[in-house]
């Protein structure tokens, strides 16, 4: 069966393979995600021996995911602001100073910024093998068998659903205004870039309620249907997955007991 348009836009983040954690249950991943994501914001950062292990753990399920890691280092780019914030740390960071070049650094900085950027790079990077691995369908189904209020996961669907259309139609909003030999080059093009998402903010609401008369015509009553057979999930399956959030607790714990590297 043919692709649709608007099947493709839904799905630019899930790569279809056939592997075991395709095959996981969207509900099982997120716990698993969840679970690993907690045992690596618990590490202390001096523990450098315990973020190898766990970059070699993620490269693992990349692996066993049968996703290369050049899909992945282009959505590693969404951490940019966290890079950005870590390398002001050593700069005003406080406490004893150590010369790195020709400037001096905060040590505590230092340490900090280095936390701060492997655990969010380490946290990105399970965030995109789930991303990868799970449809968007999938994804909510997954958070209605968690039981998340039902509010969070309707929103949830309608932001995975039609964030991609509101993009599409901020770039015919940009091709329009090229058309008509708009440039955005320096402060004078903000006025009519802020009058642009002002539009485009419009554009939005108005289809979201356009949407929402169209639901109702349609029998919504402020539930969303469930759309998978709620089948249960056999044991050797969860204890499977509950293996890759129990590595990543062991050695958050051995971190913790004994500490970093001069620990």
């Amino acid at each position: 069966m043919p692709t649709t348009t608007s099947s493709v836009l839904t799905e630019r983040l899930y790569v279809s393979r056939e592997s075991r954690i395709h095959g996981l249950p969207a509900h099982v991943k997120i716990l698993v995600v969840l679970g690993s994501v907690v045992a690596i914001v618990a590490t202390p950062p001096t523990a450098v021996w315990a973020f190898l292990l766990y970059f070699v753990l993620v490269r693992l399920l990349l692996l066993a995911a049968h996703i290369p890691f050049r899909t992945v280092a282009p959505r590693l780019l969404v951490e940019l602001p966290f890079v950005v914030f870590a390398l002001l740390l050593p700069v005003f960071g406080t406490g004893p100073r150590v010369s790195v070049g020709p400037v001096t650094l905060s040590e505590a900085g230092l340490w900090a910024a280095w936390g701060l950027l492997a655990k969010a790079t380490l946290g990105v990077m399970l965030s995109v093998i789930l991303a990868s691995t799970t449809s968007t369908a999938d994804f909510v189904n997954g958070l209605q068998r968690l039981r998340l209020p039902e509010v969070l996961v309707q929103m949830t669907a309608a932001m995975v659903r039609y964030v991609n259309v509101v993009v599409d139609e901020w770039h015919r909003m940009s091709r329009a205004r090229e058309a008509r030999g708009f440039e955005a080059r320096g402060p004078r093009a903000w006025p009519m870039l802020g009058r642009s998402l002002g539009a485009l903010f419009i554009r939005a609401y108005e289809r979201g309620e356009r949407v929402h008369l169209a639901m109702l015509a349609r029998g919504y009553s402020g539930r969303m249907p469930e759309l998978d057979s709620r089948a249960t999930v056999p044991l050797a399956t969860w204890l499977a997955a509950a293996s890759v959030p129990v590595c990543f607790a062991v050695v958050a714990v051995l971190a913790n007991m004994l500490g970093g590297l001069g620990g």
